[in-house]
């Protein structure tokens, strides 16, 4: 599931530069495979159902939304030099202009943005 999940973002902003002439950088690519990955697995590990991901292009960023069953938000957590692993959503806070998420009536909506022009984050 995951590597389904960075396959089809790549195909997707792959398909955006192919077709419609966006610029993909090399950051943009590897970022956003990145950020799908973590949502993903995070979704996949904490959630006891289906998930939903969702890429779209916006007019100066990629949009990434993925829902899943758990209706508990996620923290990101403090750093501790002994911890391995569950630094997810800190990589995902680090490498994204926004982040937002969201109760619904079933689970919940993570919606992030990565700028499509490379700079500083």
């Amino acid at each position: 599931m995951i590597a389904e999940a960075r396959r089809f973002a790549r195909d997707f902003l792959t398909q955006l530069q192919g077709e419609f002439g966006v610029p993909v950088s090399t950051r943009l690519l590897g970022d956003t495979q990145l950020v799908v990955s973590e949502l993903v697995t995070n979704a996949r590990k904490y959630a006891p159902g289906p998930c939903l991901l969702d890429l779209q292009l916006l007019p100066d960023a990629v949009e990434i939304t993925v829902w899943d069953s758990e209706s508990a938000l996620p923290i990101a957590r403090a750093a501790e030099p002994g911890r391995i692993g569950q630094h997810g959503i800190e990589i995902v806070l680090a490498l994204c202009e926004g982040f937002d998420v969201r109760r619904e009536p079933v689970g919940k909506r993570i919606k992030v943005r990565l700028a499509l022009a490379d700079g500083p984050h």
